[in-house]
């Protein structure tokens, strides 16, 4: 497969790794020479692309649960992005050097594993349904911790696990180039986020009234959690606890600056000295969360964000200062929607907020690159960060 699109002129790869490699060496020793720039992708950016699956026919619930179709399927899109992608952004382009792939969790997995059913939609990823509604609330305390590594879905986990290693084994290579797995089941996405999974909207009122229900859940959460990480840890040869600790907590965005210090901080401080020797850690926070992103920073020591939308980028800065590194961009849905004008201009307009004062910014689409936004668009966000002329220090 050539991995070089027939529009790029000879040279073109080599000096656009080169640059590439340059400006993440710079951003990484603290001198930066611009922002790089990432695009985050997952399967559903993938399996919505028509050229990669033709009218859909593979689907999501075909994707997770069949370990021959999520290998395959992430081999092709993995060369699709270093062909397409990379280009418009701080990626190498043309084949890595090795593929790696991994059992696809996407976000419903944690839920899974305390037993919430998976549901499959058209044109959607998959999801949970709540099991700890009107008089179940208390299920999970009855029922006890899932055991760490077959509890709900993470029976199914290793089962594809197992499927997808043995494939790796007949065949080892893809395009020349060795295939490795992932671990899986050693990442969260927080516990607030995590107990709305489990509870729905209830335990938004739970916070009023029946605030030792919340504390017990989020408590009891934090403890399988730690647990099921450990193990995986362990399964995959990991030491339990980890250097380095990235992590998410989208839900904050629902609750108050009150309710965060009363019932938040406590849980994840107890899931970070669970997980980490790190003092500082990064956390993902979608949507409009910001107000608690500095409580994030002098109570856990979060010191690096990869934030969503909607985001205030100068006012962020000013709040955060110039040690904190902050991911972020322009909405995916201008990425998606707008047109290659209104994309650069939204980007400049980013880059010029004073976001990138100290030059710990990252920019990349705000949050996961949506299905069939247009590569002229990605290109101009790429081209408007190479070309800004602004200052970084």
């Amino acid at each position: 497969m050539d991995c070089l699109p027939e529009s790029w002129v000879p040279g073109f790869a080599e000096e656009h790794n080169a640059e590439a490699a340059a400006v993440w060496a710079a951003f990484r020793a603290g001198d930066p020479i611009r922002p790089p720039v990432f695009l985050g992708t997952n399967a559903r950016f993938f399996l919505f692309n028509e050229e990669l699956n033709p009218k859909g026919r593979l689907s999501f619930e075909a994707y997770t649960i069949d370990p021959q179709a999520t290998l395959d399927f992430q081999l092709r899109a993995a060369a699709w992005r270093a062909r397409y992608l990379a280009p418009c952004c701080d990626d190498p382009v043309g084949l890595p050097d090795k593929f790696t792939v991994k059992v696809d969790l996407q976000n419903f997995d944690e839920a899974a594993y305390f037993g919430a059913p998976v549901v499959f939609l058209d044109h959607q990823v998959p999801a949970t349904l709540p099991i700890l509604q009107g008089d179940r609330k208390n299920a999970l305390f009855d029922a006890g911790l899932p055991d760490p590594l077959s509890g709900g879905w993470y029976r199914q986990a290793h089962r594809l696990c197992a499927g997808m290693r043995a494939r790796i084994e007949r065949e080892p290579t893809y395009l020349d180039r060795p295939i490795e797995m992932e671990p899986f089941g050693i990442y969260t996405c927080g516990p607030l986020t995590l107990a709305h999974q489990l509870r729905g909207t209830e335990l938004l009122t739970d916070f009023y009234d029946d605030p030792g229900y919340v504390r017990q859940l989020l408590d009891f959460l934090v403890e399988g959690t730690i647990a099921r990480i450990y193990a995986h840890r362990r399964f995959f040869g990991l030491e339990p606890i980890s250097p380095d600790l990235f992590m998410a907590e989208d839900d904050v965005q629902l609750i108050s600056a009150t309710l965060l210090d009363e019932f938040v901080v406590p849980a994840l401080k107890k899931l970070k000295a669970g997980l980490t020797s790190a003092e500082r850690i990064k956390v993902h926070i979608c949507g409009d969360g910001t107000r608690h992103f500095r409580t994030f920073r002098d109570e856990l020591g979060v010191y690096e964000f990869d934030t969503g939308f909607p985001v205030g980028f100068g006012r962020l800065r000013r709040e955060l200062g110039p040690e904190v590194t902050i991911w972020g961009g322009p909405n995916v849905m201008i990425l998606k929607d707008g047109t290659p004008a209104q994309v650069a201009e939204e980007t400049t307009r980013i880059l010029e907020s004073g976001i990138c004062a100290g030059g710990r910014f990252v920019l990349r689409e705000g949050n996961n690159l949506a299905p069939h936004t247009p590569r002229a668009n990605l290109s101009a966000m790429y081209e408007a960060a190479r070309t800004w002329k602004g200052r970084t220090d």
